[in-house]
């Protein structure tokens, strides 16, 4: 009904009114006064009814049509959603839900007002389960008594898991009594698979940087420390902790460092990657460790936002690089030896053998005589050695008392230590383990030694015998003039040597005995303060 028919309405009612009323007064009423009283009345009446009407018309319908449209508004809002909304009175009966959440569960041709999630289940046999689990949830929200939420996982027919992010919020009476339950789920499935797969990324990046068997690190565009892993510990010795937001120059070494800082700036402003380059570090227990590097940029956004590299210990490898290295120059010594060591002992016979003939008849030049032979044994002397290296004589191991062999070397070079006035100093360890080994060629390699450390000008020489790790350990100390950091490199390389008369064969000849018993020889040294030779053989038990 329009505006204009209930105006007309009104109008029409008015009329009858006025009309009617005055009609009937006059009919029944005779007393002036009474009549007047009644019009006043029959006026307040109307005024009355007519007020009822005006709002019943107009303001209560606008009301209505104002909470209609509301309501419109809501059920528009609610429908274009991409969440489930859902309203359930206090006993947990439906009175709206969006077209989402009827689609979800199946139910659009259900009419759901009214109905419990239970009720709801009979509906759908695939969601059943759901159902009955939304309700339990209910439950623990209304027990709650505020505004909750939780993930809940609804399957689907096609096999899939879809998870939503679940707020329920409880209305209560004054009295305390249950209003109403307003559920709202946000479909997160894509946001939970994108979280796992990131988690699992990041799982695998984690297994990647702390086991990995390379030392990883990330810097920072200052070049300061953001994460190392637990193997950097493990090569240099120092904790990670003491390196984070700190610079790692610090202990690399002087002659690695300005490659490391120009290899930084290339990555920062050229992008340029350092690819297996050596860097020199110290190691926590002051020894000089070489690391194989590689390193690249960190880019963000397209900018340098520091680098991340990994490195690796090869210092065993450049040792044994090293040890290739002298046994190839051994081997061509060798080569050389056999075919010179034999001409040079046959003329060497006849001349030693003319001149003593010449020596026992001319005694006005003896002098003469004896420094050339003396030059001559000397030669001789060179040629075994050569024949040492090219010719390697058969080995029989057999069981040996050390204390026997060391005790012996003194024996020998017991003459040339009383010339230069040389203290040697050993104590006879009891209850050695045996030595395998060739015996001849161990007195060798302590001949060698011990006169080496004779004429490195030293007067006081020590030899300690001992058991470390299963092996016989026996270190060789003297207080001679010491051995220059450069040359400790290089010992044991065939003839390298800084005596004036030697032909480094010596050690040569102590590094391959060493060697062939399967033993280490080690060399620490100090300029002006002496020589520490340590030398680890096998026992009989270890072999």
């Amino acid at each position: 009904m329009n505006k204009y028919m209930k105006i007309f309405i009104y109008s029409l009612f008015g009329v009858f009114w006025i009309f009617g009323t005055d009609f009937l007064a006059t009919q029944y009423i005779n007393d002036i006064q009474s009549l007047l009283f009644i019009q006043q009345l029959k006026g307040v009446a109307f005024v009355i009814l007519s007020s009822f009407f005006i709002y019943y018309a107009f303001v209560k319908k606008e009301e209505s049509e104002a909470a209609k449209a509301e309501k419109e508004k809501l059920e528009i809002l609610i429908n274009s959603m991409i969440d489930f909304v859902n309203f359930k009175d206090g006993q947990g009966r439906w009175t709206k839900a969006n077209d989402f959440a009827l689609k979800l569960f199946k139910i659009e041709h259900v009419d759901y007002i009214g109905k419990t999630d239970s009720q709801l289940g009979e509906y759908s046999e695939f969601y059943r389960d759901a159902f009955l689990y939304c309700e339990a949830s209910d439950e623990e929200a209304w027990k709650f008594g505020k505004t909750s939420r939780c993930l809940e996982q609804i399957p689907t027919p096609d096999g899939s898991i879809k998870t939503f992010d679940t707020i329920k919020v409880p209305l209560f009476h004054e009295d305390g009594s249950r209003k109403e339950l307003v559920v709202m789920g946000r479909d997160i499935t894509e946001q939970v698979k994108a979280e796992q797969k990131l988690e699992k990324s990041r799982q695998n990046y984690k297994s990647l940087f702390e086991f990995n068997p390379e030392v990883v690190f990330i810097v920072n565009r200052n070049g300061h420390v953001l994460e190392l892993n637990p193997k950097f510990k493990e090569m240099t010795g120092y904790d990670t902790a003491d390196f984070i937001d700190q610079s790692i120059l610090t202990i690399i070494t002087n002659e690695s460092k300005q490659k490391v800082i120009e290899a930084f700036n290339q990555i920062l402003y050229e992008k340029k990657i350092w690819v297996n380059e050596e860097v020199e570090i110290l190691h926590k227990d002051g020894n000089k460790r070489v690391f194989r590097c590689t390193a690249v940029p960190t880019v963000i956004n397209q900018e340098v936002r520091g680098a991340i590299g990994y490195a690796m210990d090869i210092t065993k490898e450049k040792e044994t690089e090293e040890r290739l290295r002298k046994t190839e120059k051994l081997s061509v010594v060798g080569e050389l030896a056999a075919s010179v060591a034999h001409e040079i002992r046959n003329p060497l016979t006849s001349i030693k053998g003319f001149l003593q003939f010449m020596q026992s008849n001319d005694n006005k030049n003896q002098s003469y005589y004896q420094i050339m032979l003396d030059e001559l044994e000397r030669i001789n002397q060179i040629s075994s050695e050569l024949l040492a290296l090219g010719k390697p004589r058969e080995v029989h191991f057999k069981q040996c008392d050390l204390n026997q062999i060391i005790v012996s070397v003194m024996w020998l070079l017991e003459s040339q230590a009383n010339l230069y006035n040389v203290k040697i100093d050993y104590t006879k360890e009891d209850d050695l383990p045996l030595l395998y080994c060739e015996s001849n060629q161990i007195k060798q390699l302590f001949v060698n030694i011990i006169k080496n450390s004779i004429e490195a000008s030293a007067k006081n020489i020590s030899i300690h015998v001992g058991v470390k790790h299963g092996n016989l350990q026996i270190t060789i100390v003297d207080d001679g003039s010491g051995i220059a950091n450069e040359r400790l490199e290089r010992l044991g390389e065939p003839f390298y040597s800084s005596k004036e008369k030697g032909t480094g064969l010596g050690l040569t000849v102590s590094y391959k005995i060493v060697e062939v018993h399967k033993g280490h020889i080690h060399f620490n040294s100090t300029i002006n303060e002496g020589t520490r030779v340590t030398i680890d053989l096998p026992t009989l038990q270890s072999q």
